[in-house]
């Protein structure tokens, strides 16, 4: 217009966020519940990274756990049962630039969302997976979840669960194109950060097991492992979790392990003598299918209604 000078730059003030920048509504897990404590890691990573709000989405499917997103301040997608990886994959492979956390407890992921556990570890998208395990139902009042140690007594199996329970870790190992597998504990606030603040940055799927507690219908469940220090084997390597003076205090049971070896993973996760905590494995080099499905994210509308003109013209008669 005239009379208005056209080359001046508005420069945009830097931004900094704060805890409360990532804090929604007011947890409403029972206290005590290791939900908690994995809800403040996670603020404190996005506030860390400084992972803009508006850029960073949380998807969840059902189960105590997956209130999560209604205590973060970003986007936030409450899925179905057993589907939060299917929703999660979806909205990655349109959206590259988004910051992605995944909710899921041992019910919804090792139940009725098997499948999609299975094939979204094999597509390898980017986005970090935590699996809330506390070997039971809790949100529909304590029934036997996959996971649960045979022999322990639920509202489905008064006499107790009658078979092995199965292993997530061993599971996702297993998978083709795993590419980051991870184990931590939900009552050791600094390897609980250090292990979502890896797999966070780790380029793929990240897949976190959190040994986590129930104190309504599990208390004292995890009792034998959580006050003694010697029943966890905390994993060192360059590559893997960083270990802090407190962690390495905390627990005097270490293991020098290359996470690039899956068979020395394996066998790890079958242990029971200890739990193993810190990255179990990592291949850096595994393929990523939301590298595929960005291709053509840049094409205007009348180059993508050319393409869809040409595979319609492809099967006129």
């Amino acid at each position: 217009m005239y009379g208005i000078k056209q080359d001046w730059v508005l420069d945009k003030r830097p931004r900094h966020f704060v805890l409360d920048d990532y804090e929604g509504g007011a947890p409403r897990w029972c206290a005590g519940c290791g939900c908690n404590s994995i809800l403040g890691a996670v603020h404190k990573i996005c506030r860390d990274e400084q992972l803009p709000p508006e850029k960073t989405l949380v998807v969840s499917g059902i189960g105590c756990s997956s209130r999560f997103p209604h205590y973060m301040k970003t986007y936030g997608f409450h899925s179905l049962h057993g589907r939060p990886l299917p929703v999660a994959s979806g909205a990655r492979s349109r959206r590259p630039d988004l910051h992605m956390f995944v909710v899921t407890g041992d019910g919804d992921c090792c139940a009725i969302g098997t499948a999609h556990w299975i094939h979204a570890i094999r597509y390898n998208m980017k986005m970090t997976v935590m699996l809330f395990d506390n070997n039971v139902y809790g949100l529909t009042k304590k029934q036997s979840s996959p996971t649960s140690k045979q022999g322990n007594t639920t509202n489905t199996h008064p006499f107790g669960a009658p078979l092995p329970p199965l292993n997530p870790l061993s599971v996702t190992l297993g998978i083709t194109n795993a590419s980051f597998v991870a184990q931590t504990v939900d009552w050791n606030p600094a390897h609980l950060y250090a292990t979502l603040l890896r797999a966070h940055r780790h380029d793929g799927l990240s897949f976190v097991r959190i040994v986590q507690r129930c104190p309504h219908y599990m208390a004292g469940y995890w009792d034998s492992i959580q006050h003694q220090p010697e029943a966890h084997l905390v994993l060192r390597d360059e590559v893997g979790v960083p270990v802090d003076d407190a962690v390495a205090r905390s627990y005097g049971n270490h293991l020098d392990h290359d996470p690039h070896d899956l068979a020395a993973a394996k066998e790890l996760v079958l242990r029971e003598d200890v739990l193993p905590i810190g990255l179990l494995y990592l291949n850096e080099n595994a393929a990523r299918y939301d590298e595929w499905t960005a291709r053509g994210m840049g094409m205007s509308p009348a180059d993508k209604l050319a393409g869809l003109q040409a595979e319609l013209d492809r099967m006129s008669i």
